[in-house]
């Protein structure tokens, strides 16, 4: 078993090399030889792709392209370039830490028909340590309305880590189009329309950096973008759906 871990990268200098050693390291620990570390850089400016190449550390390697276009781009570039048996992406700072790579193959290995395993800050009562009041509940808030507008079920739909089996991450990500932050929202329908089983683990933010949500401007944005994606979405299974009727059709004639 092999797991590939996925860091997107906008000029995260200041912090990169100290992510991909301890990430290194910690997956060099409880995988061995067994993982790849990909950081995909969405158009860096400060040399962060350098920064990381030039650590040569084994088993890690940067993909991405010279323009930025945005967080869901570089995380759809990795997960397509991963081989890994499991695909876990997570944000540059390790927010979540790195035992959650360690327990999402867990929760896979625990629950044998998952297809994804969705971290939530909601499943634990420390899920939101070292929130303020008024950030945890605005968060929540967030979510919550997202997900009604976007009918899913998770607790946490909006979580920085999210973990695929092979045949998922390949399967959602190349039908993904979104580039931007809403890209979580379109992996999420497509994942729904190809009828694969979500799980979900808690996971705590144990790494605090400032919000980049404005909630008023991006829930306006993001619940626009999300009506869009999800007709796309749904507009495109559809087409796949008869498309493959059709081809059924006349094989058996």
């Amino acid at each position: 078993m092999k797991i590939s871990v996925c860091i997107p990268m906008y000029n995260e200098s200041a912090i990169i090399a100290d992510t991909a050693k301890t990430l290194a390291a910690a997956l060099e620990e409880r995988f061995g030889e067994n993982y790849e570390l990909l950081f995909s850089d969405d158009g860096s400016t400060d040399g962060s792709g350098t920064i990381v190449r030039d650590l040569q550390l084994p088993r890690v390697r940067v993909v991405g392209y010279e323009q930025n276009r945005g967080k869901g781009c570089a995380v759809r570039t990795a997960m397509l370039e991963a081989k890994g048996d499991y695909v876990l992406f997570t944000d540059a700072d390790l927010a979540y830490g790195t035992d959650v790579i360690g327990r999402a193959v867990e929760t896979f290995e625990a629950n044998s028909g998952s297809d994804l395993v969705i971290g939530s800050r909601n499943l634990g009562k420390d899920g939101y340590e070292g929130y303020t009041f008024l950030r945890k509940i605005a968060s929540k808030t967030y979510i919550r309305v997202l997900c009604l507008v976007g009918g899913f079920r998770l607790s946490d739909s909006q979580c920085g880590c999210k973990a695929f089996t092979n045949r998922a991450a390949k399967e959602i990500f190349s039908r993904c189009e979104t580039d931007g932050f809403a890209f979580d929202f379109e992996a999420l329908m497509w994942a729904e329309q190809l009828d694969y089983c979500v799980s979900e683990m808690p996971v705590r933010i144990i790494n605090h950096r400032e919000s980049k949500i404005r909630l008023l401007r991006d829930t306006v944005r993001m619940l626009r973008d999300l009506r869009r994606i999800k007709k796309r979405v749904k507009r495109a299974a559809k087409a796949e759906r008869a498309a493959k009727k059709e081809e059924t059709s006349k094989k058996e004639k």
